[in-house]
């Protein structure tokens, strides 16, 4: 495995105009001498309104498929990842200058974590930022502790899912992204977290774009029937990938 970081992006036809914004936060970053990254573009649909946004730069790599939604289009993106590391990149949002540095400086230096998170500002139409006001202390996050937090505070995390940082291997072990309609990437952190120790981040990591086209801005997806029920299957998941001793790492 080479000393590449997977940038994983799923995309449908509405949110790709802001993959030159991405592409510059990506252009923006500096990693370690030895170090890159590839970008793993990965279009949810086969329309011809993708590609025309797509940079010209080797190292990126655009994909289409059937129209799953998020979490089987960033499924579909991992055989083209080749790095040791999967970092998750939304279309519409932006890297802040140094993340993926802060990141991979993390998970080489602490073996015994798989996966960070840092702080997140909402990007708001008009252009200003505003952030969250529960984030944890810098430093790691201890096994579980993510998943007894987002079950007691009405589902919602003390960090972001949009901005996870993860070893390809415990990626791909736990399955990639959860087969669910939305809050995907939020059961993955929780099966994250229930197998291995975390990483906050202090310093801001990403700009999470709001604008009227977003999935999570939709109804559907805060109708009470569907929500209940992602949320009871992400859970029972994660509880039941705690209960297991051989699933610990580096516990």
């Amino acid at each position: 495995m080479t000393n590449i970081i997977s940038v994983i992006t799923a995309v449908h036809a509405p949110a790709a105009e802001y993959l030159a914004d991405a592409y510059k936060s990506l252009l923006d970053q500096q990693l370690p001498e030895g170090w890159d990254w590839q970008w793993v573009i990965q279009e949810d649909g086969t329309t011809d309104k993708v590609v025309p946004h797509v940079p010209n730069d080797p190292r990126i790599s655009f994909g289409q498929g059937r129209p799953s939604r998020a979490a089987v289009t960033r499924t579909l993106a991992l055989p083209r990842a080749t790095g040791r590391y999967v970092k998750v990149l939304d279309a519409d949002d932006m890297l802040t200058s140094g993340t993926l540095a802060r990141d991979l400086a993390v998970l080489e230096e602490h073996p015994g974590i798989c996966w960070t998170t840092s702080r997140v500002l909402d990007l708001l139409p008009d252009g200003s930022t505003a952030g969250f006001d529960q984030d944890p202390p810098e430093g790691p996050i201890e096994r579980g502790a993510v998943l007894d937090h987002w079950s007691t505070h009405d589902y919602r995390a003390q960090v972001h899912p949009a901005t996870l940082f993860m070893r390809r291997d415990v990626l791909l072990a736990l399955g990639g992204w959860m087969a669910l309609p939305a809050s995907e990437d939020t059961g993955l952190l929780m099966a994250l977290d229930a197998v291995s120790r975390g990483w906050f981040t202090a310093e801001t990591g990403l700009l999470y774009r709001k604008w009227p086209g977003q999935s999570t801005s939709q109804a559907a997806h805060v109708q009470a029937g569907e929500r209940a029920a992602r949320m009871a299957v992400v859970e029972a998941r994660a509880r039941a990938l705690a209960a297991l001793p051989s699933w610990r790492i580096n516990d």
